[in-house]
């Protein structure tokens, strides 16, 4: 008798989408949301309820925001994504569909359960279809490449070229940290760092904290948000506290994190003052830094290098955490120089069905060759 992989046959299953304007999450959804993202193909902190729900509340910004469910027979939740109608494709002035990634977003895999990769994307691709309001083409960012979701992707698409890739610096190894920092950094730069440590704690005692209580998210909030906006963030209008929006964001991401038991929200004081402070979101099997702020008056002594230090080996040693994505720029400079994994991240474009989709997929794939 021939066996057919249970993950086969989840991926020829019919499922269904529907989209809604996204205007809040009821609870109902979120707590499906919950239980999806413990049986998902990819972990997404950045789609989990807690944070995709407070980011809908605080940083629209206009934007029209549809959230696309895909159901099996039964109703059970299979993926959840949120979508917007872009206006740019490029520098090409074009409208078309995209996944919704606003600024504080740094992954755009939607939650999809494990199993139903290329099911999910053929439900998204048919909703799309037959949608007057899904123009031009889909576009989706921020895709782990060669992972189950760009596999499914391709699996189930008409076509799905990777328009853009860049790689960032992660996380992951079965080594233990004295042996992790042996192997990725210069023992000249690590003795340098220990003289930086005690030169530090010259000037008062230098304590490590991790956020425990959530009677003290609020004080914890506070301090991130003036630690990052005394430095070039905030005079540059890109710090988090330079916006209610943005600080009202954060403070409801980290609530949510923290009772979602997805926060490791970590402290480098010197005496009692906090110079540097880390955000993580854990959702096993990995995990992802989200912010990192630190007293830039105090640069020489890198208390931005000193804090990932004490991060290190709070990874490696988590038995639920296989890797953690440092969301960081291409080529970052500090965390490229601590870790040494690399996550190659990828733009694909999907085209959509009939006449006039398919000229302006032609014309923005023709665009994109003569840039």
């Amino acid at each position: 008798m021939l066996h057919v992989p249970d993950q086969f046959l989840r991926d020829s299953v019919a499922l269904t989408a529907r989209a809604a304007v996204a205007v809040d999450l009821s609870e109902s959804l979120i707590a499906e949301m919950t239980s999806l993202a413990h049986i998902a193909s990819e972990p997404s902190a950045f789609c989990e309820g807690w944070f995709l729900g407070a980011a809908l509340r605080h940083l629209r910004s206009g934007s029209d925001i549809r959230l696309i469910e895909v159901r099996g027979d039964d109703g059970a939740l299979i993926g959840v994504m949120a979508l917007c109608i872009a206006q740019n494709y490029g520098r090409v002035p074009v409208k078309h569909v995209s996944n919704w990634m606003h600024y504080q977003c740094f992954m755009g895999s939607p939650l999809v359960h494990a199993g139903y990769e290329a099911s999910f994307w053929r439900a998204v691709i048919d909703l799309l279809d037959h949608s007057d309001w899904a123009s031009g083409l889909l576009r989706i960012a921020g895709l782990l490449e060669d992972g189950p979701l760009h596999m499914g992707l391709v699996q189930a698409a008409r076509s799905a070229p990777t328009i853009h890739r860049y790689t960032r610096a992660a996380l992951a190894s079965d080594l233990m940290p004295e042996a992790y920092l042996d192997a990725t950094m210069r023992p000249k730069k690590r003795k340098e760092l220990r003289r930086l440590t005690n030169r530090l704690s010259d000037s008062g005692d230098v304590t490590f904290a991790v956020l425990e209580d959530a009677g003290e998210i609020d004080a914890w909030c506070d301090d991130f948000l003036t630690l990052e906006a005394s430095g070039w963030k905030g005079a540059r209008g890109a710090a988090l506290g330079n916006r209610p929006a943005t600080a009202a964001f954060f403070r409801e991401v980290i609530s949510g994190a923290f009772a979602a038991g997805r926060l490791d929200f970590q402290r480098l004081a010197l005496g009692g003052r906090a110079i540097a402070m880390l955000v993580n979101f854990r959702t096993p099997p990995g995990s992802w830094s989200f912010k990192i702020a630190y007293d830039e008056s105090l640069s020489r002594f890198s208390p931005g290098v000193l804090i990932e230090l004490e991060n290190l080996p709070r990874v490696l040693n988590d038995p639920e955490v296989d890797w953690m994505d440092s969301c960081a720029v291409e080529n970052h400079p500090m965390i490229n120089s601590l870790w040494g994994e690399r996550r190659s991240i990828i733009q694909v474009a999907v085209p959509l069905s009939g006449i006039k989709r398919t000229l302006t997929y032609r014309a923005c794939r023709a665009a994109e060759n003569t840039s």
